[in-house]
């Protein structure tokens, strides 16, 4: 592959900056992970229909279901995650992304993950669950290097959400091992996501709507971040806490149903509905659209009216699967050059990605039609990734070039 430009070196014990030589794709944190991402994504659930439809034995020992979710929280999701945030702390802490070898170690230890539970019986489940837990540790340890070294203290809450994923990645594993399954590790993932959502989304999402708007002429923008924000932020943890232990206590459903509604408020403060024109953003505003609807479905769940599958389905699906996009396809055109504008294409795998979310959910409530909503959901959630790697999956490849229309 060619050579692209790079900043020098800094000398230290982790090399850093765009790497001078070697393969584009480890010149920056986002291009393999994005990659592998919407790789495993269309793999992963297109081995999980195959299990469905024809039994194909996948997970071996661990079991086909606890594959599926295991593989969709700890799998494809971390890999979202770690692109971005080898991508955005370098600008957090102004110092130079980690890339060249340490991203291709890095990347190369997720990747052991993916290999070693796709056959975990060739191994023994503890020894592939053992070489899939390295890779969030690592990506912790690296990012907490950055976050520490540039003095960033406000941003150690995202260790935070690193560490809880760690854990619950850890506890799934045991949970599988000893044949007592009983969700908590999946809410305990989920919760950390949507944390990350309601931090991280509340600073980019009205932070490009106003630069957006601005550009565009209006004079009208998002509300600033301000104590109201820290308020619904707090609320919504104070829901997810009480979803992981009691998610069907009645406190349960009072803590979600003021979140969900404090979300709500929250969303409509950042003008979503004036972004409209470009799909770019307005599929972050929806994204974010389905963090008040997963509290919703958290209360109906203690209340008893819809399943833990459907809530669950909500969170991931909904707001961490379509967020993912969203941030996936924003950050590859912005980081290589490409105007921040959606293509037909882009949006196309928008809609697909938001009729899986609401497909999936439905399937758990409408037993007579579960079994072809099921597959309708995974192959929206296919062809959604599709499309992604089919127009992003070069521009990762690729050498940065100036943005069209650019002098």
């Amino acid at each position: 592959m060619n050579d692209i430009p790079h900043e020098p070196r800094t000398g230290r014990a982790v090399p850093r900056g765009l790497a001078q030589t070697g393969p584009v794709l480890f010149s920056y944190g986002f291009r393999p992970f994005f990659l592998g991402a919407g790789v495993w994504a269309v793999a992963a659930m297109t081995l999980w229909i195959g299990a469905l439809v024809s039994g194909w034995p996948i997970g071996g020992d661990y079991g086909a279901p606890h594959w599926h979710a295991h593989e969709m929280l700890f799998g494809f999701a971390p890999a979202v995650l770690a692109g971005f945030l080898m991508t955005a702390v370098p600008n957090w802490t102004g110092r130079l992304p980690v890339s060249g070898p340490p991203l291709m170690v890095l990347f190369s230890i997720w990747v052991a993950g993916r290999i070693a539970m796709l056959s975990p019986d060739l191994l023994g489940v503890p020894l592939a669950a053992a070489i899939d837990a390295l890779f969030l540790p690592a990506l912790l340890f690296i990012n907490a290097r950055e976050i520490i070294a540039g003095r960033k203290w406000r941003d150690l809450k995202v260790l935070g959400g690193l560490a809880a994923l760690a854990l619950a990645n850890i506890f799934f594993h045991r949970m599988v091992i000893i044949g007592v399954h009983d969700g908590f590790a999946d809410r305990l993932a989920v919760s950390a996501y949507v944390m990350l959502i309601m931090i991280i989304g509340g600073r980019i999402v009205p932070s490009f709507t106003r630069n957006w708007l601005n550009k565009a002429g209006r004079t009208v923008f998002p509300v600033p971040f301000n104590r109201f924000d820290s308020i619904a932020i707090t609320s919504g943890g104070v829901a997810l806490a009480a979803w992981i232990f009691e998610p069907a206590h009645p406190v349960t459903a009072l803590a979600a149903a003021l979140a969900a509604g404090l979300h709500v408020a929250r969303l409509s403060r950042w003008r979503g509905w004036e972004t409209w024109a470009e799909k770019l953003l307005v599929i972050l505003h929806v994204g974010y659209a389905f963090v008040p609807l997963g509290f919703l479905g958290i209360a109906l769940g203690a209340a008893g009216v819809i399943d833990d599958f459907s809530v669950l389905h909500i969170l991931t699906v909904g707001a961490i699967g379509v967020m993912m996009l969203a941030v996936t396809t924003r950050v590859t055109r912005g980081h290589t050059g490409r105007q921040l504008s959606a293509s037909t294409t882009t949006a196309l795998s928008y809609l697909s990605l938001i009729a899986a979310a609401v497909l999936r959910p439905l399937a758990d409530l409408l037993p007579d039609l579960y079994e072809p909503m099921l597959a309708m959901a995974g192959l929206a959630w296919i062809v959604a990734f599709s499309l992604f790697l089919l127009e992003h999956g070069p521009m990762l490849l690729t050498v940065r070039r100036t943005p069209l229309g650019a002098g």
